[in-house]
């Protein structure tokens, strides 16, 4: 059993790390808005379409209120937040059980 319990602690270390580099891509994308970036750069260009699909979706369903600013990070961050604490905790738990 303990082969199982190492294989579902490693890919809760992966998905941990990947929620991690989603987490600061969504940084440097906040960052980028803030700025003027130029917008043919290839890092910029690559930021923005890694987190536009998903912020998009969520602009889509929140309402906008007065002085439009953005909140769909927020929900992002709070998704993310929550994957960690539910999905990756849960499968460290279960690893320590099985092993």
């Amino acid at each position: 059993m303990f082969v199982a319990a190492n294989l579902l602690l490693g890919m809760a270390k992966v998905l941990d790390m990947l929620l991690w580099f989603y987490m600061w891509v969504l940084i440097a994308r906040i960052v980028i808005s803030w700025v003027n970036a130029d917008p043919y750069n290839p890092i910029v260009r690559a930021i923005i379409s890694v987190t536009e699909p998903l912020l998009y979706r969520i602009r889509r369903s929140l309402p906008v209120y007065g002085g439009g600013i953005d909140f769909s990070p927020l929900v992002v961050f709070a998704g993310i937040y929550f994957l960690q604490i539910f999905l990756v905790q849960s499968l460290v738990d279960l690893a320590m059980r099985l092993r």
